[in-house]
């Protein structure tokens, strides 16, 4: 009933003073968001982690139009000053050393009036922190990402421990909210199973730090909020997935799971997989998503020990389908060669 729900999502943001835009390609989505930068004639965009955004390579195109881009996520922050991609579903810089960390803080924020090398992690992270209150006072449009939307209510769920999103989405004018369609889920009572599953599944923690449901602009009489709330809901290849025999793959919920077991993905990281998603989601994910072809070695990058299936909390069938792939593959005769 996905369909229903996302209807019912958009009318609900509708009533609370929303926009909802629909986006059939990353590209298209891109399109969108830039276009409601540029009519806010906004010059700073600060960005919350948004595995989506990145999935849409929408940091490209906002800087090509001449709009500043500064992620606010410590992980993601870190690997956009280092020209690199996410490592990680959840800690983006995972692949990254303290030591290397400071090299990229001593190299970029001179210009903030840090001249030292710092190496405690305390002050790696005052120093982060130092430099994005700048980022967060002066930024014009707020971007994050969505870990649930509730079709009940019109709420965008966004789950952080470091409270980045939150004013991300609190102190710009405009807000713009970046969410696959597979995102929604019926009810508030269905949210609090799902925050359960996702913060012990990613983390090991009950709950995350802060977990914010916003649901519209600022209303009369509130002091704080965008004036502008943007919903934008790309579809890029999922509904094809939605008839096809890789559709459990839309119960993902981007807890990082299946990549902290993964034996292949602990010996060659998340930039060997070549794109957005790593480790056995990345695997069956982007061939769903970009195509077998583009990504035919994915499929065999796994010992197929099931791990997995084993500690994924959506119980997605991962080797069943990475089996599946193979399958293909060699019924296509584009199995890699060795």
């Amino acid at each position: 009933h996905l369909d229903l729900y996302l209807e019912r999502y958009e009318r609900k943001t509708i009533e609370n003073g929303g926009h909802v835009h629909w986006a059939q390609t990353a590209e298209e989505a891109c399109e969108i968001v830039k276009k409601i930068c540029l009519d806010a004639d906004a010059r700073l965009v600060a960005k919350g982690k948004s595995m989506v955004s990145e999935e849409m390579g929408l940091n490209r195109v906002l800087e090509e139009a001449g709009i500043e881009v500064a992620e606010t996520d410590l992980g993601e922050y870190i690997i956009q000053l280092a020209g690199e991609s996410p490592s990680h579903i959840i800690a983006p810089a995972i692949h990254k050393t303290r030591e290397q960390i400071t090299e990229l803080f001593y190299e970029n924020h001179k210009g903030h009036g840090f001249s030292e090398r710092v190496t405690r992690r305390e002050d790696i992270v005052n120093e982060a922190r130092s430099v994005l209150r700048n980022v967060f006072a002066r930024a014009d449009v707020g971007i994050t990402g969505a870990n649930f939307l509730v079709a009940e209510t019109g709420a965008n769920v966004i789950v952080t421990n470091e409270g980045n999103g939150d004013l991300a989405s609190t102190l710009p004018r405009v807000q713009i909210i970046t969410a696959g369609i597979e995102k929604v889920i019926p009810s508030l009572d269905d949210l609090s199973t799902f925050l359960r599953i996702l913060s012990r599944s990613a983390t090991g923690q009950e709950m995350s730090a802060y977990t914010t449901l916003y649901a519209g602009p600022r209303r009369q009489g509130e002091v704080e909020g965008p004036t502008e709330y943007h919903v934008v809901l790309l579809d890029n290849g999922r509904s094809a997935m939605l008839g096809g025999s890789y559709r459990s793959m839309l119960r993902c919920i981007r807890c990082g799971a299946c990549l902290n077991h993964c034996p292949v993905y602990s010996a060659v990281g998340g930039h060997a997989y070549g794109w957005v998603y790593s480790g056995p989601i990345g695997a069956v994910l982007t061939p769903s998503l970009v195509g077998l072809e583009k990504s035919a070695d994915l499929p065999n990058a796994s010992t197929l020990c099931g791990k997995c299936e084993d500690v994924c909390p959506m119980r997605i069938p991962l080797p069943g389908m990475l089996r599946a792939l193979r399958r293909r593959q060699f019924e296509r005769e584009s199995t890699p060669s060795v």
